[in-house]
């Protein structure tokens, strides 16, 4: 995990690239199924693209058909939830914990596992580190 972070947009600007700068900084959404981890069925942790900080299990992450990677549980105090009310509704945006960079949103009540959460992550967001 990266300790000493960008204080300002202009340095988080030099560390991503631009793609990722609009989806972590600025809380863009990639388009759905477009991402490299979709799909990815590899064993390892999930971590934030942009500090290093462990996000996700690969465990937690499940097939929600949904054009994201889906993950029913973050590990725990890696993610903080905030109100999103973007785009004409109230959702529940999920940030790194670490580095505040924007991850995805967080679903409750669809039903598709037991814990009926689905964190909804762009790949933008995350970086695999596969297990050994």
């Amino acid at each position: 995990m990266t300790t000493d972070l960008p204080t300002t947009q202009d340095e988080w600007r030099i560390r991503l690239s631009p793609e990722e700068f609009y989806v972590l900084r600025e809380a863009g959404t990639e388009p759905p199924w477009s991402g490299e981890y979709v799909e990815t069925k590899t064993e390892g942790v999930y971590n934030c693209r942009a500090c290093g900080a462990a996000l996700y299990e690969s465990g937690s992450k499940f097939d929600s058909h949904c054009g994201w990677p889906s993950y029913d549980d973050a590990i725990p105090g890696a993610v903080r939830e905030i109100e999103d009310r973007t785009l004409g509704m109230v959702r529940t945006e999920i940030r790194c914990a670490n580095c505040d960079s924007h991850l995805g949103h967080v679903f409750r009540g669809e039903g598709f596992t037991p814990k009926n959460t689905r964190h909804c992550v762009n790949s933008l967001s995350i970086r695999l580190d596969p297990a050994a």
